[in-house]
């Protein structure tokens, strides 16, 4: 009984007492956040980030009280893992300007941090805002080309057969189209494949916060992004194809490429949406107030 009455006081000794640490992590954390913000979350690719980052400590905030009341000392040992790999994989990443590696050991050294001062118990408690996180750190380039390529080759495809069928000029070459005496590259034009990473995080936000669904029905429907997003993109890419056919490659590269993709995104979440309320409520509803109760 006195653990657990004591247990809120010591968090905040145990915070005060490494307040050094926490404030070199901050000092750390600025070069990065300005790195990140510049290469990453100022592109398409990236502009979930800091939507990401900013409702995973709102969640955080919120369990602030669930961590205060079973706080206990870390293992040192697991402490001293997590800190000296993330720090390993810091330093290289910000020696080598390799974004992911830089942003990766941050994370790592803050769950150091955080593990020292809580326990692991207490964060497998509240391991959800913690995974959530995750999503900050941004994926390697190489490993986003080499999991979308066969998705931009197949909704290069579909999207020429549609517009075939429509009786449009188009021929596909790979994931190349030419349409009259335009050609068009699916990589650039197709770049909303790259949303797929913030399709999952929100949804993954809107699923906690709203359904506090049971694991099983959340795999279901972050699964369902997947598709909702390859759709999303082959209606994207017809897009981008008719505004350059009928008005020129200026007025598809313009403002209204962007547009399409902010449409496209909105329109995928709203699908997520329709999908989880129709589920819900005949296939699943009794997933879904299991995940309540719990």
């Amino acid at each position: 009984m006195e653990a657990a009455i004591d247990a809120p006081k010591s968090l905040y000794v145990a915070i005060r007492s490494r307040w050094p640490l926490w404030l070199g992590l901050a000092l750390l954390a600025v070069p990065t956040t300005v790195a990140v913000g510049k290469q990453v979350w100022s592109t398409e690719f990236g502009a979930h980030g800091p939507i990401v980052l900013m409702t995973g400590l709102w969640i955080l905030s919120r369990k602030a009280e669930d961590l205060r009341a079973n706080a206990k000392r870390g293992a040192p040992w697991l402490t001293a893992f997590f800190v000296l790999a993330g720090a390993a994989v810091y330093i290289f990443g910000r020696a080598y300007d390799f974004i992911s590696l830089e942003v990766a050991g941050l994370y790592g050294i803050a769950l150091g941090y955080l593990q020292d001062t809580v326990g692991w118990r207490a964060m497998l408690r509240n391991w959800f805002p913690l995974f959530y996180l995750g999503f900050v750190i941004p994926p390697p380039g190489w490993l986003m080309d080499g999991v979308t390529a066969p998705l931009k080759t197949f909704v290069s495809f579909a999207a020429t057969s549609i517009l075939q069928a429509c009786g449009m000029p188009i021929v596909r070459e790979g994931v190349t189209l030419q349409v009259d005496q335009y050609q068009l590259l699916v990589e650039d034009a197709c770049s909303g494949m790259n949303s797929l990473i913030g399709l999952i995080a929100i949804s993954l936000f809107y699923i906690y916060l709203l359904r506090n669904a049971s694991w099983r029905y959340s795999a279901f429907l972050v699964c369902m992004v997947i598709p909702i997003a390859i759709v999303a993109n082959i209606f994207r890419i017809i897009v981008l194809v008719l505004l350059t056919y009928f008005f020129g490659d200026g007025v598809a590269q313009s403002f209204l490429h962007m547009a399409a993709g902010l449409f496209l995104f909105a329109s995928s979440l709203s699908l997520v949406f329709l999908i989880d309320h129709l589920v819900s409520r005949f296939g699943f509803g009794k997933e879904v107030e299991h995940g309540r109760a719990a």
